[in-house]
């Protein structure tokens, strides 16, 4: 059986990983005893290293066929040490991983003022936290040329999940944008990631990018209108630019103020992954319908022991 090497095993590696322990040999670097019996009971075998400390690192040198890359990189900085350790690290080995597949952001295309962008669009990221992917992206490609390597580019966008919602900023009253200077966001479902991922490394040949979005962009402030009613929440009040920029953090402000559309197409035609969730409304739906499904289910019992 293949060995796949998984750098990050958080949220969406470990939905990715009941799939992956049936077609791979998988390792997991863990940095903790917590995190090694995390790994394990999801099927994986802890490897201990850690990814900010070189020497760990050389450990996993010729483990692997494959690596699947979900950790973040510091917190600041424009550049990326900890994926070039592990390509330093994994570069020393006797044989090379030969297949990547590594979790970017849609942040590195920068700010598009609403347009619509595919995987050829330029990068112009202008956040630290997008420069510091694209450096990722930058290294892995030439660790990839070099050595020959299939290299796998997933640009995520906003990722969400039932446990993954800025439900924290709707309470704390956070205001959006105005509909008229409101900026255009994409998403995808932590599942349909992680099910991208498991698809993704199956893809050999070459480098290639793709944008792991849902099918339909959303302006941001529908978005949050839509999670406050779904969640009984008040709705985040509507400020001119200005007023918002004044009011928020400045690394909330750069999320809000870049606007772009993403095509999925590519990923649709290439990787052929059947999306559960096309759209954060649909999952949006299914979640009231759910609720409500609940709510009758408990009022019939109640109903029941009434009677009884």
């Amino acid at each position: 059986m293949r060995t796949l090497l998984i750098a990050g095993v958080g949220d969406v590696a470990r939905r990715a990983l009941p799939a992956l322990t049936r077609r791979w040999r998988v390792l997991a670097l863990v940095r903790s005893p917590e995190a090694a019996h995390r790994a394990r009971s999801f099927g994986a075998i802890p490897l201990p290293a850690d990814l900010d400390d070189d020497a760990s690192l050389e450990r996993a040198a010729g483990l692997a066929d494959a690596v699947l890359y979900t950790a973040p990189p510091p917190l600041s900085g424009a550049t990326d040490p900890r994926m070039r350790k592990l390509l330093s690290a994994l570069g020393k080995g006797e044989s090379i991983p030969q297949r990547w597949v590594y979790i970017s952001t849609t942040g590195v295309y920068g700010d598009a003022g609403g347009a619509w962008l595919h995987e050829a669009s330029p990068c112009r990221a202008a956040s630290p936290r997008a420069l510091r992917r694209l450096d990722a992206e930058t290294n892995l490609r030439a660790f990839a040329a070099r050595h020959g390597a299939s290299l796998t580019v997933l640009r995520a966008p906003g990722i969400y999940a039932e446990d993954r919602l800025p439900l924290e900023r709707l309470k704390a009253g956070t205001p959006c944008l105005e509909t008229g200077d409101d900026s255009w966001s994409n998403h995808i479902h932590a599942d349909d990631l992680a099910a991208i991922c498991v698809a993704a490394l199956e893809r050999q040949g070459g480098i290639r990018v793709y944008n792991a979005c849902d099918d339909q962009p959303t302006a941001m402030g529908d978005w949050f209108d839509a999670l406050a009613d779904a969640y009984d929440l008040p709705r985040p009040a509507r400020l001119p630019r200005d007023a918002v920029r004044q009011t928020v953090s400045p690394a909330l402000w750069s999320f809000l103020a870049e606007s772009r559309r993403l095509s999925n197409a590519r990923l649709r035609r290439e990787l052929k992954v059947e999306l559960a969730w096309p759209s954060v409304h649909c999952w949006l739906a299914k979640r009231s319908a759910n609720v409500e499904h609940d709510r009758d289910a408990r009022l019939r019992l109640a109903s029941h022991r009434a009677i009884r």
